[in-house]
Order: C-alpha cells, then structure tokens, then sequence
C-alpha cells in the first residue's frame, strides 16, 4: 500500500531519525524498514501499531483513511525530537554541578523544555 509507505516515511523523517534508529526503536530492522518505506513489502500489523504509538497517530492516519494525523483521541506528539535533545544538552551545559541553587533551576528548565509528560530520551 503505497499510502502507508509514504505515511510510515513522512513520520520518521518529521522528527530526524535514521532507517536504523527506527528499527532500533520499534523492534525491526533497518533493512526491513526500507522495504516498507519502498512498498517493496508491506509491514506487519503489530509493527504499524508500534509506529502508531510511537507517534501517537491513529491506524486511520498510516493507513490513508483521514489526513488528520490526531484525532479526538490524539495529539502529535512524537516521543523523540532531536531538537528536545539539543535543548536537553545545552541547559546542562549552562549549570555549574553541584551548587544546589542551579540543580533546582536547571531541573525547572529541563521539565519545562522537555514537557515534563513526555518521555525523556537517556
């Protein structure tokens, strides 16, 4: 379904990520990804539900049936951004370890940067 291979595509790119780091992160393997992003087989059902939830998009949206990426139930919110990252390492560039004045105000900023909902990437 070519609809999915552009879907499936289009999400990875939006946030960065390598055919290798998805696999990684969704349990697969970079070669298969590229396959699937090619329309050169179609991936399996458990691995869209991971794409799906690693997004935080609806199977509609993979699949073609609405362009609308959130539905009622969802909200685009990618669990990985590199820019989060970038952000993660710059403000603790900014604090001098140890001073327990500059611990409070750099956990502050780092809640506030990252959205403290979302999952922190190591």
């Amino acid at each position: 379904m070519e609809i999915v291979s552009q879907r499936i595509r289009a999400l990875r790119e939006s946030v960065g990520l390598s055919q290798a780091k998805i696999a990684q992160l969704l349990d697969s393997k970079q070669a298969n990804i590229n396959r699937f992003e090619h329309n050169q087989s179609e991936p399996p059902l458990a691995l869209l539900c991971r794409y799906a939830d690693f997004f935080d998009v609806s199977l509609d949206y993979i699949f073609g049936r609405t362009d609308q990426p959130q539905r009622k139930l969802y909200e685009y919110r990618p669990a990985y951004s590199p820019e989060r990252e970038d952000m993660r390492r710059f403000i603790e560039m900014c604090f001098e370890p140890g001073s327990p004045a500059n611990a409070k105000l750099k956990d502050m900023l780092l809640r506030i940067a990252m959205d403290d909902d979302q999952p922190k990437t190591p």
